[in-house]
């Protein structure tokens, strides 16, 4: 199941669950994880993007350490709510990522790498360092969007 419909993939997980989240970029993919009582969200490794297949091995590996039930993927829309090509490039990969039989939620992630930059700015980080870990970062923002809607309840 992928959707963008908050309230169906909370329906989909009624006991909630470890979630990943993913910030898809056109060279890495930013990884982080929340907790099953979708609190909090961490931000975790970012992996190389390559070909589709062994990005989905990297990412069935990580879902299966963590016992993750669910995916939120960032979804880059542009500023005025319309679709590009990268969100395109998103849906696509979101939907061959159904193949994992997990629900996939495409959560809107615009102003996600901005909000990320200036946390790591405000923690001193290096430039280099937030180069490393600014995929990371952005897909905790993006997570912790998500859930902090699912978790309130009000969709």
């Amino acid at each position: 199941m992928v959707t963008e419909d908050a309230a169906a993939f909370r329906d989909a997980l009624p006991d909630g669950g470890v979630l990943l989240g993913l910030d898809l970029g056109t060279k890495t993919i930013g990884v982080a994880i929340c907790d099953a009582g979708w609190s909090f969200a961490t931000a975790g490794k970012t992996i190389p993007k390559g070909k589709f297949a062994r990005d989905m091995a990297a990412l069935q590996a990580i879902c299966k350490e963590r016992s993750a039930k669910g995916i939120v993927i960032g979804l880059p829309l542009n500023m005025d709510g319309s679709a590009g090509p990268r969100a395109q490039a998103s849906r696509s990969f979101a939907r061959n990522l159904a193949a994992m039989e997990l629900p996939v939620l495409l959560w809107d992630e615009r102003w996600s790498t901005t909000s990320a930059e200036r946390d790591l700015i405000a923690q001193d980080f290096s430039r280099a360092k937030r180069a490393e870990r600014i995929d990371s970062h952005a897909a905790a923002v993006i997570l912790q969007g998500a859930i902090d809607r699912l978790a309130g309840g009000i969709l």
